[in-house]
């Protein structure tokens, strides 16, 4: 399979505005890639919509060749996470147990907004089952490897594991994913891409299988954080400006010291103290603070936090019904919403709003808050045989990334690995609302921390198609 190439959205639209390629071609080489024998199609995949595609791109191919007026993004290839409804198909959630549900009757606002823009599905893409879980492992449909370290069967991350595959083999341009404790941040972290989880209510979540309807959020996954950024105007339905990048000089970041640093891996420790040094030397202000009221976060959601119960009273029916069709690792933590009553319920609401009031001066002192996306870089799968083992690194995968979802904020995950080093993801986060700014300010630190944009998403050079 041939290395792909790392085109962002806007390179694409500008070699669409110039007829440099059509939106068929592009349709091509992505259906190409997820057939391609050896690849991880038949893995990332659980259904691929190649003759709607061709379809929509000859439409937008025939509009544009008479001037007719297609978006600037009209003809890109993207994925779509098997958590959104898409009309006529049945949403699965990456599971068994939702598929004899009827179709969609219509597609969810994200993907509504997405092919209003010109964007063409090129389909669903696997997931870990119901979304719950930061490891991207399904059992049913199996999992997608890691392009890092695809001979040693290393985890994608997740829950968004199809949607970070899609976009690192070249299968589609971008991807459209859900985040609820980081399950778009943890996979672009370890598959070495941009995951972005903008504010909760930036975007509706209407049409999607809800994990958490306190938690949940739409995200997506791409290769640039420009990408991401005009991905999220689409879904926020903003006009299309672009993205600018901020001046790294003069803007306040903070690392907490305590919670998120702890139980770094070596590689990860390695790559997140070289982006601080190279975002000091551009000029920004970084400051260690205690930021000690994370270390609550464990004894607030001691009882399995929002997912849990939120999941529970979702799925009670269909377990009384017949639970054996579930993953058994995610049946154990949706179980675990019994757990909680409804006077717990209402305390951990009550918590929640306390806890954000309390830590937003110390977030507003920053531009941004800087943590690692993840504190260790992609397993293998076989170092999660055991449930022990699994428990375990699944609740560090998430430990970092729910925090901004805890206190309703935003985060964008970029690469930040020297070339050819195992991937790992810098997060910035900030303060909900402040999506925008965030993305600009992000945009400014790739800059200062990637690789050469002729190289892919390993720091090896592209070879050509």
């Amino acid at each position: 399979m041939q290395t792909p190439s790392p085109q962002t959205l806007e390179q694409l639209a500008t070699d669409l505005a110039k007829r440099r390629v059509t939106s068929r071609e592009l349709v091509e080489i992505c259906l190409a890639r997820i057939a391609a024998p050896g690849g991880e199609g038949g893995r990332v995949f659980l259904k691929v919509g190649a003759s709607a595609a061709r379809a929509a791109a000859d439409f937008i191919d025939t509009m544009r060749g008479y001037g007719a007026g297609a978006g600037p993004y009209a003809g890109i290839p993207i994925s779509v996470k098997d958590l959104f409804d898409v009309a006529g198909e049945v949403t699965t959630a990456g599971s068994l147990v939702l598929r004899g549900a009827a179709p969609a009757l219509q597609d969810a606002v994200a993907v509504a907004r997405l092919r209003a823009a010109g964007f063409i599905v090129i389909g669903r893409t696997n997931m870990t089952e119901f979304a719950f879980s930061g490891l991207g492992v399904n059992p049913h449909f199996d999992t997608p490897r890691n392009p890092w370290g695809r001979p040693s069967n290393r985890i994608p991350g997740g829950s968004s594991s199809g949607a970070a595959v899609s976009v690192t083999d070249g299968m589609a341009f971008a991807g459209l994913g859900t985040d609820t404790g980081g399950s778009c941040r943890i996979p672009a972290a370890m598959c070495g891409i941009v995951g972005f989880k903008p504010t909760a209510r930036r975007v509706p979540v209407v049409g999607i299988y809800p994990l958490s309807s306190t938690l949940d959020s739409v995200g997506t996954l791409s290769k640039s954080v420009a990408c991401c950024a005009i991905l999220d105007a689409v879904l926020a339905a903003e006009p299309l400006i672009a993205p600018t990048a901020a001046s790294i000089a003069g803007l306040r970041f903070a690392v907490p010291r305590s919670y998120v640093l702890d139980g770094m891996c070596a590689e990860v420790s390695a790559s997140f103290e070289r982006a601080l040094h190279l975002l000091a030397k551009a000029g920004a202000r970084i400051e260690q603070i205690s930021f000690a009221e994370l270390n609550e976060l464990p004894v607030i959601n001691r009882l399995g936090g929002f997912p849990a119960p939120e999941a529970y009273a979702r799925h009670r029916d269909h377990l009384v019904a017949d639970s054996s069709q579930y993953d058994p690792r995610v049946l154990a933590r949706i179980l675990r919403g019994r757990e909680q009553d409804a006077a717990d319920y209402i305390e951990l609401h009550q918590r929640r709003t306390e806890f954000i009031k309390r830590v937003a001066p110390v977030m507003g002192a920053y531009d941004a808050l800087l943590m690692p996306t993840v504190p260790i870089v992609a397993p293998r799968l076989e170092e999660l045989a055991a449930d022990d083992d699994y428990t375990r690194i699944n609740a560090l995968a998430l430990r970092n990334s729910s925090v901004v979802n805890f206190i309703d904020g935003c985060a964008i995950s970029i690469p930040c690995h020297e070339p050819g080093e195992p991937p790992v993801g810098l997060t910035l986060f900030a303060a909900g609302g402040n999506d925008r700014r965030l993305l600009s300010m992000a945009a400014a630190a790739e800059g200062c921390i990637g690789w050469p944009k002729d190289a892919d998403n390993f720091g090896r050079p592209v070879l050509p198609d």
